[in-house]
């Protein structure tokens, strides 16, 4: 499935199914992570019922800190 992540065309591997399997993908699961669906933010304890679509538009923001 594609859809397109930060405003890039990605194509999933086969068993990401929702915003929780997309966290894991890139090891966001344990981080403080704004994510957007269609122009939506989610909530936390939507991320594993929320399921992804072909051509779904997801912005994921995380914070990396720093001095």
């Amino acid at each position: 499935m594609a859809i397109k992540l930060n405003g890039k065309t990605v194509d999933l591997p086969d068993g990401v199914e929702t915003l929780a399997d997309l966290l894991a993908l890139y090891e966001l699961q344990n981080r403080i992570v704004v994510v957007e669906l269609n122009k939506e933010i989610m909530m936390k304890d939507e991320y594993a019922s929320s399921q992804l679509s072909e051509g779904d538009s997801v912005e994921l923001i995380h914070f990396v800190g720093g001095g």
